[in-house]
């Protein structure tokens, strides 16, 4: 159950960073392929806080 929450908290920390970076840095031109879009940078983010959690 541990190793369970530790996956959740990353990749909830992480989809919090994603969009974090989206609203802060984002992409002006819109051709920026992961932060153009805030669902795909949330999901990017998730996606890497995942892999450090359990890493």
């Amino acid at each position: 159950m541990d190793k369970v929450m530790r996956a959740a908290a990353g990749a909830a920390l992480g989809a919090a960073a994603g969009y974090g970076w989206h609203r802060l840095v984002g992409c002006s031109t819109g051709a920026c392929p992961i932060t153009a879009n805030p669902w795909t940078s949330t999901l990017y983010g998730a996606l890497v806080g995942l892999l450090f959690a359990l890493g």
